[in-house]
This record gives structure tokens, sequence and C-alpha cells, in this order.
């Protein structure tokens, strides 16, 4: 491995994070509209036993939405219902298990919603994971291209029919990736999407989150040429302070102490883009955006090339077997 390969990614990442912190030092975080009502209508938010995906969650019931919060800490996911719970929310919330490193399990997960007979109207794929030392997933996947990427991938394509059922013209249902800034830092090798011949972490992890946006922009092209009610958008919650950050280095985690209780996002603000997409009437029939601090924002240049995005997602269904569309 050259020295280069790690540098140049781990430069090119905190290049976009300092961008961000400059932003956030100069502009207030998004606030919230009043949004609709969203009583009958079911979401299953990834991650959403605490952080962004917590708040996401506690969001949309209190919308009056039906909440599965999807995730692999039992103790948490418990907790986390019982605290939206006695909040009084207007909408119901419940904790079913899912390892989204695990393709079996994610299919399992689907088996069991698709059981009950549920609708669904919204998806927030927001379970990640990020600088995580060269590892893979149970299913041989460099760990954040299996775990922020291709999990999500099969999860969305597994339930998109029920996707496509629930939504009707005038009430799309909504499918809503979270990606991040690092993703103009991003680098999609095709030859090498698991990162076995140069690893860098901080490459991996933006890998996988320009795959999100070019997975966000494709899945729509083929729903909008399909006349499909369902809307997928890409969302950046921004720099915020969640356990997301607890895989960088020991140095870089004492710096970041001190500037993160003054700079970065809450897990509240960090969420609201994300709710923003998921109800908000704005974004009733929108799809194939780039969404940042409540706002359609240019996503980086390659995330825009149609022939990347269906290279990938050809790939990719490869990758989690499945035939592709």
């Amino acid at each position: 491995m050259s020295l280069q390969s790690v540098l140049v990614p781990l430069f090119k990442l905190y290049l976009c994070g300092i961008k961000v912190l400059l932003y956030q030092i100069f502009n207030r975080s998004f606030t919230l509209p009043v949004l609709p009502k969203q009583n009958g209508r079911v979401a299953i938010v990834t991650g959403g036993t605490r952080g962004i995906g917590f708040e996401t969650a506690r969001h949309l019931a209190s919308l009056g939405m039906h909440v599965i919060i999807a995730g692999n800490e039992r103790e948490e996911g418990a907790a986390a219902v019982r605290k939206i719970h006695e909040e009084g929310t207007e909408g119901t919330a419940e904790f079913v298990f899912v390892d989204m490193t695990s393709l079996k399990s994610v299919r399992h997960f689907v088996r069991l919603f698709r059981d009950r007979g549920l609708p669904l109207h919204v998806l927030v794929n927001n379970a990640g994971t990020m600088m995580v030392p060269d590892r893979q997933t149970e299913d041989g996947f460099e760990y954040h291209l299996g775990l922020n990427y291709l999990s999500h991938f099969l999860l969305t394509n597994l339930l998109l029919d029920l996707l496509k059922r629930s939504g009707k013209p005038g009430c799309c249902s909504r499918i809503i990736n979270m990606s991040s800034a690092t993703h103009y830092a991003g680098v999609i090798d095709m030859e090498d999407l698991n990162r076995r011949i140069q690893y860098s972490s901080h490459g991996a992890y933006s890998q996988s989150k320009l795959g999100l946006v070019l997975f966000t922009y494709y899945l729509q092209e083929q729903l909008t040429a399909s006349s499909c009610s369902v809307t997928v958008n890409a969302v950046d919650p921004g720099m915020v302070d969640t356990a997301l950050y607890d895989n960088l280095w020991t140095l870089v985690q004492l710096l970041k102490k001190p500037v993160a209780k003054i700079l970065f996002r809450t897990p509240a603000e960090g969420a609201s883009t994300a709710v923003y997409a998921a109800a908000a009437s704005e974004m009733e029939g929108v799809g194939s955006c780039y969404l940042y601090n409540g706002q359609k924002t240019q996503s980086a240049g390659v995330s825009y090339d149609s022939e990347l995005q269906a290279k990938l997602w050809k790939k990719s269904c490869q990758l989690v077997g499945l035939q592709e569309a």
C-alpha cells in the first residue's frame, strides 16, 4: 500500500469537513416548516436507535406515523421506543432487529415486515458507520460498502414493490438515502469496490456515500420512467455530533470534542432535512434531489454520470444477488 493511496483520500475527506464547518459557522441550521400530519402512514428508519436516526424516527412519530426502528441493538431499540411513547406522540414506534452488515439479516427483516401486510410509505436509509479499520462484513464486503451502501441497496429493492403499491398520485411514497458531504471526495472504483488492492478507511467511507447518491439518481430515473408514485432523494445532514465519529484517531477525537460542542449540529438539527424530505408538502412528487440544510444542492459532478450510475446498479445487483431490473 502506497502512502499516497492513504493520504490523498484522507486529505480530500478532511477538506470536505473543513468546508462544511465553515458553512455551519456562518449559516444557521435549517428550521423545519409546519409539516402536515402523517396519520396512517408507515415508515422504516434504519439505524433509528440513536443519533440522527432516532431524531428522525421521533419526529415522524410525532406527526402521526407508525415508525419501525430497524437496528441491531435491542436494548437501545427498546429505550428509543419507550422514549418516543413517553413523549405522548400522536403516532407509534416499535423496534425490529436487523443487522445491516448481513444480507441474510436484511432479507429476514423484509420477510417479517411483508408477512404483516403493512403498507410502506417512507423508507429512511440512515444506518451507517465511518472510518472503520480494514474489515469485512459476513458476506465478505468491505465494511463501509456493505453497511452504508449495499445493505440499503438490497433493502430498498426488496421493499420497492410495497412502496410502489403504497404510493398514490399526489401522495407518493418516499425513499431517503442518508449521504454526506464526504461523497464529494468519493471515487467509485468499479474494478475494486471492496478496496482490496489499496485500503483507505477515508476513501472507503467516501465511496459508500457517493454510491448512495448514484443509487438515488438511477432509481428515481427508473421510477419516473415507469410512472410510479415513489420519490427518492439523498440527504446530507451536515457535521453532526454523534457516535459516528467514534472511530476517528484518538488525537483527532480529542481535537474534535471541543469543536463539536460549538460548531457541529445537534442530532435533531441533523435530522431536520431527512424529516423534511420524508414529510414536507413541498417535497411531494419531488425526487432525484441532493438536499443539504433544507435546500436542493448540486452534488458531486461524477454523481450525475448516467453511465456510472448504470454500471454501479448492475454491479450492485450482482453483489447482493438480485436480478437486474
